[in-house]
């Protein structure tokens, strides 16, 4: 059921056990490899969200077999070329969905259109098509150039050239790039050296990619710079038989935090100590903020202070290039800090959901803080007691806007948040799981 707005009262405290949903970013990544790989391919665990969700009818369009087992499992039929090899596909605002697929199609070869929701068409896509059109892909756009929507045809292939992408807008690129690669060694059969020009943002999402590569048998060489890989001619892909996704450590964050402000014990089931994602080093930036952190195998435990009876968080000036989508949850938190809070190297943040620098400023603002921000960098002063103002909440059709925000009802004054049923995108129990939570 749609609801248009969340009132959040005042809590003071939050403790309990959370099962955290499956990682997106695994769940994408294992359904498109799963459908690459020759054969049966079982997956436990998947997210079920609308980004896994679109993922799933574009791979039906394109005739891959997926017979669901339970409410997160299910049984991927593989082999490349896919059945299909015409189809328009609508991908919503999920951004791992079209990336990957547009490297992947645009190798496979077919007649294909990619688009989305109007937000997706600002988000930028060009320098993954320079990429793929320096290896013989036929691509073009079909409304602004650099943005889909995008229409794919038969490439030419031509691997003789190291292909070249940037790494400072979005490491999607560089994961697309690199799944799609045995799809195009397997033709040319030679080996795909792909080069990062500038710094590689993000770089623990390739190092999940790469992982799950390694899960489907293709090792991929690198240098330790991650500037320069090497997936070999004789890569390919084999069904792992079963794999498991994780818990979603980016939905962690949120838990985490919780404990860190409301005193918990929380205990966050799903991810812990052996996860292949960056995003659990968020937990370090909790115990730098005073939260007391254990970690076990697939688990962790927060406890922490409590801000609505007046503990202060301890304030960050902080590099969040490795973990720029937990870091919004940082935002959220340094409303209740002891001094002003500073996030530096988010640049990514501005072709996300929505330019998160922007709406993470005007939302806290509402709140009453000072919010100053950059290009790549935002600062967040604390709200003292006396400052905190009532507000309704814009969330931006941003899942990871309404999550982190939610964090504000631990102020002494009610939040209303706009469509709260964003969440969906990567989370739609959130809300129910946050209210067993709190009181």
């Amino acid at each position: 059921m749609s609801i248009e707005q969340l009132v959040l009262p005042p809590v003071t405290t939050a403790k309990g056990v959370v099962h955290l949903p499956g990682s997106k970013s695994i769940s994408n990544r294992a359904l498109l490899l799963a459908a690459i790989a020759p054969g049966v391919t079982t997956l436990t665990g998947l997210l079920a969200s609308d980004d896994t969700k679109v993922m799933l009818e574009s791979l039906h369009k394109m005739g891959v077999k997926a017979v669901q087992l339970d409410a997160d499992s299910y049984e991927i039929h593989g082999g490349s070329p896919f059945a299909n090899t015409s189809a328009d596909l609508f991908l919503g605002n999920a951004g791992t969905a079209v990336r990957s697929l547009t490297a992947a199609l645009a190798w496979m070869g077919g007649t294909f259109t990619l688009s989305g929701i109007d937000r997706m068409h600002e988000r930028p896509i060009g320098d993954l098509v320079d990429a793929l059109r320096l290896a013989g892909a036929d691509i073009s756009y079909l409304g602004k150039e650099g943005y889909p929507p995008l229409k794919i045809g038969q490439p030419a292939l031509n691997l003789t050239q190291p292909i070249r992408v940037k790494g400072s807008v979005s490491s999607q690129f560089l994961t697309a790039l690199l799944m799609a690669a045995p799809i195009a060694t397997a033709k040319g059969q030679t080996d795909l050296v792909i080069e990062v020009e500038g710094t590689l943002i993000s770089q623990p999402y390739i190092a999940i990619t790469l992982d799950m590569m390694a899960r489907f048998g293709v090792q991929v060489e690198h240098d330790q710079d991650w500037q320069r890989f090497v997936v070999p001619h004789s890569a390919a892909y084999k069904s792992p038989g079963t794999l498991h996704v994780e818990g979603d450590a980016s939905s962690a964050s949120y838990f985490l935090a919780l404990g860190t402000i409301a005193g918990g014990p929380i205990d966050i089931q799903g991810v812990g100590s052996l996860s292949v994602q960056g995003d659990v080093q968020f937990a370090q930036v909790m115990q730098h903020m005073g939260a007391q952190v254990e970690f076990f195998p697939n688990a962790m435990r927060v406890t922490g202070k409590n801000v609505a009876q007046g503990d202060k968080l301890r304030a960050f000036d902080l590099d969040f290039n490795l973990i720029p989508d937990a870091a919004m949850t940082a935002a959220a938190l340094a409303i209740y800090a002891d001094g002003p809070c500073t996030l530096r190297n988010i640049a990514s943040w501005r072709v996300k959901e929505t330019d998160r620098i922007d709406a993470m400023q005007n939302e806290l603002r509402k709140l009453g803080a000072q919010v100053e921000s950059g290009p790549d960098w935002l600062r967040v002063h604390p709200i003292a007691q006396d400052a905190w103002q009532p507000a309704v909440i814009e969330t931006y059709d941003d899942h990871r806007m309404a999550m982190c925000l939610s964090l504000a009802s631990f102020g002494p004054v009610a939040v209303t948040l706009l469509d709260p049923n964003c969440v969906s995108k990567t989370f739609p129990h959130y809300f129910s799981v946050f209210d067993q939570l709190v009181s």
